[in-house]
């Protein structure tokens, strides 16, 4: 199967940008760390040399006020810090230390002379005023070098690591690929496929149980609805075969038929097809919208009232004796369906009762209608609310029975949190519950 999905810009990749998230924060972290290293570093060494530097100018002093250390004396001392002493009889070791600026005692400057750095204090003596420098070139020379390696580490160090993310990256995304790639193989006529997680019990793993899920409910769904595709068209064919028949029969034998019997056979079948219509596109709605929508309190027991009053005006014996009080949430249109296909079809297969009981039991209301025909076989008790599922193909279509009616009960009961089963009567005849969540209101 050719791969339809769209190229993903190198910049819009998941790797890409795992990779240049965690190559930004390791620069920035780098960045500051080398910043702070090169900082202290250069600090540790200046504060060394003001150390020494202090240590020189109260060796100097200290020779100096002794008498050990004469003003002829400096301009002798070599190899040493730049020593300059201001007042009566100054000297200066060294023609540099001349342009030692003055500074207030205890104050360490930092100094620049002849293009080098200095770090330079002073103090006061009796011979006058003590100035003493020492080199920074070492401490400058070795905060250079530093800066040098760490200029060059740093982008190595940012490399090394981007590769390695991204090869990190590239083998953890790897199942995600190979995911991607058995869903994009997956088309409408193989759904039978599954995917392969790998079976290490991770994320990914778990992603694809969770894809295998819904490709599951996708399968079924789309069995279901080519079955109820074909059931809708095998039904929808028989009413209208039926009036095509008479049509032509009319036409081509007018003295067969009289107008009044093709009228009352198109009303008849087209009555048919219209109950057909209804019933799909409520089952297709309650499909679609897992719910009631809009749901009010409803007295279900005046629903199975209206029921046990409709059936006695269609001279039908109904024992509603066991109907009392009960109150759930939903939808009143779709409850009254509910029952009045369950009443219809015990209407259909009772011979002389039909008996409808509402009764709450703790948190739930149960609604039973009975009659006392011939019942259902337990292995028929479950594939009655399938949909187009008749026990007596012929029979049922006789009665007008569309197939769907049982079917639209379940749906209902399923909408309202509530489930829809049957069983055998006292009678031997069939007993329909349908058992509904009771409202927390119980009403007056």
């Amino acid at each position: 199967m050719a791969d339809d999905a769209r190229p993903i810009r190198p910049l819009r990749s998941i790797r890409a940008r795992v990779t240049l998230g965690a190559v930004l924060v390791v620069a920035i972290a780098l960045g500051l760390g080398a910043a702070g290293g090169v900082w202290v570093l250069g600090r540790s060494l200046t504060e060394g040399v003001a150390a020494a530097l202090e240590n020189d100018l109260d060796v100097l002093g200290d020779r100096i006020e002794d008498g050990e250390l004469s003003p002829s004396g400096i301009a002798e001392v070599e190899d040493g810090p730049l020593i300059l002493l201001r007042g009566p009889g100054g000297a200066a070791n060294e023609d540099e230390a001349t342009a030692l600026p003055e500074l207030a005692e205890d104050e360490v400057a930092r100094v620049r002379i002849d293009g080098e750095s200095y770090l330079a204090a002073s103090e006061s003596t009796e011979a006058g005023t003590l100035t003493v420098a020492r080199s920074l070139e070492q401490v400058d020379e070795a905060v250079a070098t530093a800066s040098g390696l760490l200029a060059a580490a740093v982008p190595l160090a940012l490399l090394l690591i981007g590769f390695v993310v991204w090869g990190v990256a590239s083998r953890a995304l790897a199942p995600v690929e190979r995911l991607r790639r058995q869903v994009d193989e997956i088309d409408a006529a193989g759904l039978e496929r599954r995917l392969d997680g790998g079976g290490a019990g991770d994320e990914l793993d778990r992603l694809a149980g969770t894809m295998n899920g819904m490709l599951d409910r996708i399968e079924r769904s789309q069995r279901a609805q080519r079955q109820f595709v074909s059931d809708a068209s095998h039904e929808l064919r028989s009413p209208l075969a039926t009036m095509r028949q008479h049509a032509e029969l009319a036409s081509a034998h007018p003295e067969s038929t009289s107008p009044e019997e093709l009228t009352g056979i198109v009303l008849h079948e087209g009555t048919r097809m219209q109950e057909l219509v209804d019933g799909m596109l409520l089952l297709a709605r309650l499909d679609e919208h897992r719910g009631p929508g809009s749901a009010t309190d409803v007295d279900i027991d005046d629903l199975a009232l209206v029921e046990a009053s409709r059936l006695r005006g269609l001279g039908i014996r109904v024992d509603a004796r066991g109907v009392s009080p009960g109150r759930v949430r939903g939808s009143a249109v779709l409850l009254g369906r509910a029952l009045r296909n369950l009443a219809d079809n015990a209407a259909r297969h009772a011979r002389e009762t039909v008996t409808i009981r509402v009764r709450t039991e703790g948190p739930r209301v149960v609604v039973t209608v009975e009659d006392d025909g011939a019942g259902i076989a337990p292995e028929h008790r479950e594939r009655i609310f399938e949909r187009f599922f008749r026990l007596d193909e012929a029979r049922a279509r006789d009665e007008g029975g569309s197939g769907l009616g049982l079917a639209i009960v379940r749906e209902v009961a399923l909408a309202h949190g509530g489930a829809a089963s049957v069983a055998s009567s006292a009678s031997g005849g069939a007993s329909f519950s349908l058992v509904l969540p009771a409202a927390s209101d119980p009403g007056p």
